[in-house]
């Protein structure tokens, strides 16, 4: 490693000859304010909250993009520069929809905790801009343009990280607007709703579309039988929500406040993420010993789903025909439990509990419907759980722990690690290893596979079979794979598995969310997903196949595994798009 010497505020370092001023800066515990910074994302100078004095330079300069040089000298705390902040800061406000308390980031919005810190109590600007409506128009995201203050985070984390592009800046000075290219609406973009925008945007600018009412209006209909089942990754992040530490795991008392919410039971969506296993394991194993498509990718990851089919239409028979787990368990709790308990289908609601925001939209594709019966009728996100628990005056952290209700009280290790990367095919693997080798494997931890590595590869032997599968997270990763498979039609791997978040579902678009300075700071995704391993390694039963309910339902109902009546009611089909198609696909 190279080295510069530069003098800050007077004192003497060294630091890595790589780094920015800010990077140099913060290394050595001196802080520079940002708003439109985000590390390795977007670092484009846009806001200049982070503007310095350098000794020679004739104006001040945006910390983030200018680089360190030898014999440097660096002010970060003259006059001129916190006048120059507040001034800009300013600028922004008087141009930002300033409704703070009823806005979705209140009391964790940024641009408030900036203001509050460089103690903006008046702004001398009143600047006249045309006022934007909200747009409605996706299941899964509303945008306010109002709020934006433009700081290209959601434009940057698209393009960069997700490859998807369907975020872009149009117009110009004051018209300025974040919008999808050619202002199209969001339903009739390429946007695969993942919602990492929703996750970096410092402001109200984005949020998941709310369905809080309507599952309100739900619980008080005494017409309707109300089920909740909560996602794996929820668990990993709820705390949050609270006041807990990040990487608190708050289960029981997660279960507790649910069912005070008034559901009438509320299942664990670990059990269908083990019902997913064993449909998902034993569609590979047929498909590696029947001359199927190979390699196959998991299906469980709407937001990925959506990515594919706009962009790698002519791939999607590599897609696990499989449900996803929640859709599963809904066309289950309307078919199977309807029965087993003498209740309509038509009068049963079922309400997920998600990490993710593009499951908004999941549950309004045509395909996820059985005789007639939505599989899940609304999905909510950690946030809207936690928000519906806070209007019920509950008080999350004085409850006492509770567990989830049976049926399907039953569930595994396997299916707990569904919410982090690696973690489907790592349950997938325990299963589909036994099967063919026809041994149960004592040593189920794929450790290969796990972290949020963009690209992880591991190489599995089951008896006589030989053959090496890979996890990506992150649509941009999964291009990576997709692009050499069209290319080259053939794979190195046997079987992938494709999260559209990066680090999976502990960091879905619809969890907690955190500013930029905790995300350097701290590693969220290790500490959410080390909640997940560890319940799995605590697990008395650790392989999908050995849960006795599974093997239970499989006898009562869907008799094996890619039956018939499996097919029915856990398979489903993809639909090309065009590249700039819309979600019903019309074009």
């Amino acid at each position: 490693m190279s080295t510069v010497n530069i003098t800050i505020n007077g004192k003497q370092y060294t630091v890595d000859a790589s780094f920015t001023v800010l990077e140099a800066c913060r290394s050595v515990n001196i802080e520079i304010p940002t708003l439109c910074y985000l590390k390795e994302i977007n670092e484009i100078g846009a806001c200049r909250m982070c503007l310095v004095e350098i000794e020679g330079a004739r104006t001040l300069q945006a910390a983030c993009v200018c680089p360190v040089r030898e014999g440097m000298v660096v002010k970060t705390n003259t006059r001129r520069v916190r006048e120059a902040r507040k001034l800009n800061l300013e600028l922004i406000l008087s141009n930002h929809e300033k409704s703070c308390f009823k806005c979705n980031k209140n009391g964790s919005c940024e641009l408030r905790k900036l203001s509050a810190q460089m103690g903006i109590d008046n702004i001398r600007f009143d600047i006249e801009t045309p006022k934007t409506e909200k747009e409605f128009t996706s299941p899964s995201i509303v945008r306010n343009n109002n709020k934006c203050i433009l700081c290209r985070r959601c434009v940057a984390v698209c393009d960069n990280i997700q490859t998807v592009s369907a975020i872009t800046a149009t117009n110009r000075g004051f018209s300025t607007e974040i919008t999808h290219p050619f202002s199209i609406a969001t339903k009739d973009s390429n946007c695969i709703l993942c919602g990492q925008c929703i996750a970096v945007c410092p402001t109200g600018a984005l949020r998941e579309q709310r369905n809080i009412d309507d599952v309100w209006d739900l619980i008080e209909n005494p017409d309707k039988v109300v089920l909740c089942q909560i996602a794996p990754a929820v668990r990993a992040g709820i705390g949050e929500e609270f006041g807990y530490e990040i990487g608190t795991d708050t289960q029981g008392k997660m279960v507790a406040a649910t069912k005070k919410l008034g559901f009438d039971q509320v299942f664990d969506t670990v059990f269908s993420a083990d019902l997913t296993i064993m449909e998902e394991a034993h569609e590979l194993i047929d498909r590696v010993t029947n001359g199927g498509t190979l390699p196959m990718i998991t299906s469980c990851s709407p937001g990925w789903v959506k990515f594919a089919e706009h962009n790698y239409p002519d791939l999607l028979d590599h897609l696990s025909s499989c449900k996803s787990p929640h859709t599963m368990f809904g066309a289950t709790l309307k078919s199977y439990y309807a029965k087993i308990k003498g209740i309509d289908p038509k009068n049963i609601a079922v309400v997920s509990i998600m990490p993710c925001v593009a499951k908004k939209y999941e549950v309004t594709r045509p395909e996820m419907e059985v005789d007639g019966n939505r599989d899940v009728d609304y999905v909510l996100t950690t946030r809207e759980l936690a928000q519906m628990i806070k209007e019920a005056s509950i008080q999350y952290k004085d409850l006492e722990d509770d567990v989830f209700d049976n049926p399907f009280g039953e569930v595994t290790g396997s299916g707990v690690i569904f919410g982090t990367t690696g973690g489907v095919m790592e349950a997938a693997l325990r299963t589909a290893a036994d099967a063919l080798s026809g041994t149960s494997a004592t040593n189920v931890d794929y450790k290969d596979v796990r972290g949020k590595k963009g690209v992880k590869e591991v190489t599995v032997t089951a008896g006589d079979l030989t053959f090496k599968a890979a996890v990506c997270s992150g649509a941009g990763k999964a291009r990576e794979l997709l692009d050499e498979l069209r290319a080259t039609g053939k794979s190195p791997y046997t079987f992938i598995e494709v999260m559209g978040c990066p680090g999976g579902c502990v960091m879905g678009g619809g969890q907690p969310l955190f500013d930029a300075a905790t995300r350097e700071k701290v590693d969220v995704f290790a500490k959410r997903a080390s909640i997940l391993y560890n319940i799995d390694e605590k697990a008395p039963v650790r392989k999908s196949h050995d849960n006795p309910e599974i093997q239970k339902i499989y006898d009562d109902f869907f008799e094996k595994p890619n039956s018939h009546i499996a097919h029915k009611y856990l398979h489903t089909t993809y639909t090309p798009r065009s590249i700039n198609g819309n979600i019903d696909n019309e074009e």
